[in-house]
Parts: C-alpha cells; structure tokens; sequence
C-alpha cells in the first residue's frame, strides 16, 4: 500500500501500551451466532450483541455505535425489524446485512434499509471489507477514531494508515494486519501457529516461514531505530515490546 501523509497528535507522549480509542458496533442477534462471532474477533472489531429494538437504544454507549451488523439467516423477522428501528433513529447507523442465498429476493424493494450485505457462509475478511467500506462510505470510519499506539508508532485502524516517529511506514495488507494484531497486545507472546491463524485465517495453510519472511520486513521497514520493537522469543514466537511483568 503506498504511504499516505499521516501524523499522530502532537501532544500524545508514549506510553508504552495500547490506547484504542472505538465505537463499538451493535450486532444483532444475542447471542451472536458462532460464525460471526469469530469473523468480528478475528477482525479485532469492538461490538455488543443487542437481543431487542429497545436494547439497541437503552445499551448505546455514551458516544453511540459505530455501525450495526445484522443477521437475517437465523431469524429474518426479527432481523428486518431491528433494520427498521436503527433506519428510523435520529442518526442512522451504517448497517451490514447477513442472509443466506434462497433470502436475495427478500431485499426486493429493502435496499434503504442496508448499506451493504455479505452471503453466509461468508469468508471473516470479505465480511470485514464490507465493515469497513459501510462505515467509510458513512463518514463513521473516520469518526469512530480507531487508533493503536506503542511508544513511537501510531495505527490508524480504519485508514490502514502506519507510522512510527513521525514518518508513514509503507506496508502491504498482510504486513499491517500482523503488525496491527501484535500491537493489540503489547509484550504478550504469540506462537507462528496462532499468528497464522489469527492474522492469516483459519483457513490459511501457509508454513511457520511465512511469519518468520514478515517479520523480518517488517523489521526492514521499521528501521535500525524500531526494528527491535519486534521482539523474538527463541523456541515460540513473537511480540511487540516486553512484557512488564517482572515475575
């Protein structure tokens, strides 16, 4: 991906941990089914699983949702109810539909009330795709103000934007998905098995190596001064930064 100016506030001082700063989105319905629970998670998405119309509006956080996930393959009633109520709200939320394939003529003259809609069974990333371009094509990417830091370096999670010490760092997907999920959870230490499966998908059936190949560019890119920010842990794997935790 070709860097992009980006800059982190000039007041932030680093503090080596993570500060996210997210709009949780309201998914829909409790308790959410297994499939899409594990596409959000793998995502690393913030969301509250809402059972009724009422909930949607009683559980809102203080800053509100950051969009709305609702499934219609398990209960479609209810699901084309709850489009309804948060299309109704006094700001309406960028809303992303789950069906299944015999419900596409059911969008028939429904389309205002969604702003996109993924078939089950769906694969997590093109789900998460379709997240991300429903809340940016809405303006609520930018507002729900998703940023890691740790120390020096600064992601923006809904622009795919990347820096460290002020200068944009120049990262293909899968090197910012990495460095994104490692950075989720400074000092903890993650096995290649489970970086494979976390950051490449359960479906992925790559070898350990291909961690290993982007870790060491994503080292390259850091620079002499970061690249150490990386840490290897002999015989299991890898973190960003050192645990605090002295034992």
């Amino acid at each position: 991906m070709s860097p992009r100016p980006f800059r982190a506030a000039t007041d932030h001082k680093p503090s080596g941990r993570v500060v996210l700063v997210v709009k949780p989105l309201l998914v829909y319905p409790s308790p959410v089914p297994a499939e899409l629970a594990q596409a959000l998670d793998m995502a690393g998405r913030e969301y509250v699983a809402i059972p009724t119309e009422s909930a949607a509006v009683t559980q809102a956080p203080v800053d509100g949702w950051a969009g709305a996930v609702v499934a219609a393959d398990i209960n479609a009633d209810g699901a084309w109810s709850m489009c309804r109520a948060l299309r109704k709200a006094e700001e309406p939320l960028p809303l992303v539909l789950l069906i299944n394939g015999r419900q596409l003529d059911d969008l028939t003259d429904r389309d205002d009330l969604f702003d996109d809609f993924c078939i089950t069974p769906f694969h997590p990333r093109e789900l998460d795709r379709r997240i991300t371009h429903a809340l940016s094509a809405s303006g609520s990417g930018d507002s729900t103000g998703q940023i890691i830091t740790y120390e020096d370096l600064v992601l923006n999670v809904d622009t795919y934007q990347a820096a460290v010490g002020g200068n944009s760092l120049d990262l293909t997907h899968m090197e910012y998905e990495l460095l994104k999920f490692l950075a989720s959870s400074p000092g903890r230490v993650f096995t290649r098995e489970v970086l494979l499966s976390r950051v490449w998908g359960y479906d992925y059936f790559g070898g350990a190596r291909t961690v290993d190949v982007h870790v060491r560019r994503l080292r390259s890119k850091l620079g002499d001064q970061h690249a150490s920010m990386i840490q290897t842990v002999r015989s299991v794997g890898y973190s960003l930064g050192t645990s605090s935790w002295n034992g």
